[in-house]
């Protein structure tokens, strides 16, 4: 951060993700946490010490330069069309809405504005699908065949809105779009209730991008077993991410010519070496704020855009299309840029 000039922030919300928003905002270099709206108030002490107000006109009124949208899904549009009218930048906690319409009207009412938003797709700042995305981007794997996300655990009580597909899976519909630089072009899902709640718990996604790479997505919250599996297959070999330890691996293919009869007649390939890669590990979240302020002072962020948020609500409404109508969904290609800008 280059820029001297201090930014005043506000911040929508202090649920289970609103608490940690408001600890980084209470640390975060070359800005002022103004206040935090929450009509529950602060049953956690969350906001240590800063000022909690019941709406966001009082947010408003304090005079901020951004705010963060840390709400329930439901109220996003609502809250995000406040601050685009008031000439105020956000970052939109994922997904950026709960509709395509809403997430369509939220990209209008900034970008019309020229305003600096962004969504809260906090994987893309975790250290093993940053590294991966580089590996990728220079050509490592040479050309991509599939990327594969398993993404299960159990139910977080901190949801009551939206169902699986809106909550985790937008992470693996965000991510594999950004890690690939590719979208998706058609989508074919199954899901499953069985938690007695109206909204789905486990889902089952095949679909295929742009360039023809395949993706498969499993995510649940009915597992006891924690996992967040990212692989992605290539013509060198295989990368694989888990983003609970920031852990990258790479596999590669064998180029050790083999003298094994059956082996010399299959003609796929054979194992090779493994890497596991040293990466600095700065906490994903911190790295999103500071890229978002960084966006918000003028200065070159690789920020999610709306745009690219609307996008991954496409692919999320999508899936539960398919899964509801036992089909296949195709996906026109918007102009998007992937990369963020």
């Amino acid at each position: 951060m280059s820029n001297g000039r201090r930014l005043r922030a506000g911040l929508v919300g202090l649920g289970s993700m609103g608490r940690h928003h408001a600890r980084i905002l209470s640390g975060l270099e070359g800005v002022d946490f103004v206040a935090v709206v929450d009509p529950m108030g602060d049953k956690h002490g969350a906001a240590q010490g800063t000022p909690v107000l019941n709406t966001v006109e009082e947010l408003l009124d304090l005079g901020i330069d951004y705010a963060v949208v840390a709400c329930p899904t439901g109220l996003h549009e609502e809250v995000g069309l406040q601050l685009a009218d008031a000439g105020v930048c956000a970052l939109v906690e994922k997904p950026l809405a709960d509709t395509v319409a809403g997430a369509r009207r939220l990209v209008d009412a900034f970008e019309s504005r020229g305003l600096v938003a962004g969504v809260g797709h906090i994987e893309r700042c975790n250290p093993a699908l940053l590294s991966l995305r580089a590996r990728l981007e220079a050509g490592e794997l040479g050309d991509v065949y599939q990327v594969v996300t398993r993404r299960q655990g159990p139910f977080p009580h901190r949801i009551a809105d939206v169902g699986v597909v809106k909550d985790l899976a937008t992470h693996d519909i965000d991510l594999t779009g950004w890690v690939t630089g590719q979208q998706y072009a058609s989508i074919t899902a199954h899901t499953v209730s069985k938690s007695g709640r109206k909204h789905e718990d486990m889902v089952s996604a095949v679909g295929r991008l742009d360039d023809g790479t395949m993706v498969n997505h499993l995510v649940n919250w009915l597992s006891p077993l924690k996992e967040r599996f990212t692989s992605v297959t290539g013509e060198r070999g295989c990368f694989i991410a888990d983003t609970l330890t920031a852990d990258l691996t790479f596999h590669s293919n064998s180029a050790v010519a083999t003298e094994w009869e059956a082996l010399q007649a299959f003609r796929g390939v054979s194992e090779g070496d493994m890497i596991r890669y040293a990466i600095p590990k700065r906490e994903p979240l911190l790295v999103e704020h500071e890229l978002f302020r960084d966006a918000v002072l003028g200065e070159p962020a690789d920020i999610c855009t709306l745009r690219q948020g609307l996008r991954t609500v496409e692919v999320a409404a999508a899936v539960l299309e398919s899964a509801a109508g036992n089909r296949s969904i195709s996906l026109k290609s918007e102009d998007l840029t992937t990369h963020g800008s």
